[in-house]
């Protein structure tokens, strides 16, 4: 099938995100314009950053986006595992009980819990995890109950996007069914929401429902490709206030911080969010839809609702995983004549392979695409600024495996 005989079929998928956009893009414009957004927030500050207006005013617009009652956005936090780490410290203290109920957490996060043994690890702080499996990748809600009526859990973890697992990822409905569930049993127990790749995706956010605490990164959708750094937190006061003190300092919070002048790009990158991870899924779209046909297990399917910007490809084999990401490599911007090759990274396990031909390095709101050396095989793609860099990207990618 030709390309333009393949974007017409796919026309009604990419209208139904494109009216999402909408919904999102005046989200957006209603908090800039609702917290007044002036030419003066773009100002940088340095030093403790005291009374550093754009800062303040971007965790305000966050705030209202979100519909929480408080922001922590920072270009302090290296990464989406970083602003993770930094709430989870804020929040468990020696013997108290991390829960996640999707499983193993992404790879970055086993050294930072204690799963892999580390001096600086949660469990070295003496507290406890345990963590209840998906089911058919679905809440496993009748092991969650009956797990907190046993057991005094101060944190519950959620992560909504898939990781390096080959699971479905968490839907907003589903996030309000097993909140709901959890608040008959425990009004008490922190509900902590690892929304990494998942922002502007649907027209809701956890905080709206019922989560106490969402977490994720400016490199991946909400920083627009713009943003070079940083991380957010949003949620209850009293709880942002413990995670601004973990960041800084005991004592002083939200007041320091400086912005050192990217006040500019962390705006300006969540105006253009909505577009750009609108773009994002279309890519993804047309990937999976082309993948399918040529006979590969995509997740999710074309014609599946999205819950994030990641598209997995189940290859089955080592070979063809490698060339298909060297491919996408080969459709980058930026070091499009490198050649990936799978090699140790920190945090992981397995080997990893990964195209990332961004201006920042590591944004997986770009086109880019890994994933670990192990059985089955699964490429994980995600990003592009626009859909028009992401669909050459991928007509490359698909010609690379083609050459096997």
């Amino acid at each position: 099938m030709k390309i333009d005989d393949i974007e017409k079929k796919l026309m009604p998928m990419f209208k139904k995100y494109e009216e999402i956009e909408y919904v999102n893009s005046k989200k957006v414009m209603d908090a800039f314009s609702f917290c007044n957004v002036s030419e003066a927030c773009f100002n940088a500050s340095t030093g403790y950053g005291y009374g550093d207006l754009g800062r303040d005013t971007l965790e305000q617009v966050y705030s209202h986006i979100f519909k929480s009652e408080d922001a922590l956005v920072r270009v302090q936090f290296i990464s989406g595992t970083h602003a993770i780490s930094t709430a989870l410290f804020a929040l468990l203290r020696p013997g108290d009980l991390l829960l996640s109920i999707t499983g193993r957490p992404y790879d970055t996060l086993a050294s930072v819990i204690g799963i892999v043994d580390n001096p600086s690890s949660l469990k070295a702080f003496n507290i406890k995890y345990e963590e209840i499996e998906l089911v058919n990748n679905s809440f496993d809600i009748p092991k969650i109950i009956d797990y907190l009526k046993k057991n005094k859990v101060k944190v519950i973890e959620i992560q909504r996007s898939i990781g390096y697992s080959n699971r479905k990822s968490i839907s907003i409905e589903m996030l309000e069914e097993v909140i709901k569930e959890i608040r008959k049993v425990d009004q008490d127990v922190i509900i902590m929401v690892d929304n990494c790749y998942c922002e502007f995706v649907s027209t809701k956010e956890p905080i709206e429902v019922g989560a106490d605490l969402c977490v994720g990164s400016l490199i991946k959708n909400l920083g627009g490709g713009i943003a070079s750094n940083g991380g957010y937190i949003v949620g209850r006061r009293d709880l942002i206030r413990l995670c601004s003190e973990r960041l800084n300092v005991a004592g002083e919070a939200k007041e320091v911080g400086p912005s050192l002048g990217f006040n500019k790009s962390l705006f300006q990158g969540l105006y253009m969010a909505p577009s750009v991870v609108t773009a994002s899924i279309k890519t993804g779209i047309l990937a999976a839809f082309i993948l399918e046909e040529m006979g590969y297990e995509v997740n999710p399917k074309w014609n599946e609702d999205k819950v994030d910007i990641v598209t997995s490809i189940i290859f089955n084999d080592k070979d063809i995983l490698i060339k298909f990401v060297q491919g996408v490599q080969s459709g980058s911007a930026i070091d499009s004549s490198s050649l990936p090759i799978p090699a140790p990274m920190p945090g992981y396990d397995d080997d990893i392979i990964m195209a990332s031909g961004s201006f920042t390095q590591g944004s997986s709101i770009e086109l880019s695409c890994d994933g670990p050396l192990r059985e089955p095989y699964i490429a994980y793609l995600q990003g592009s600024l626009t859909y028009q860099y992401g669909k050459i990207g991928v007509l490359r990618a698909i010609e690379n495996i083609k050459k096997i």
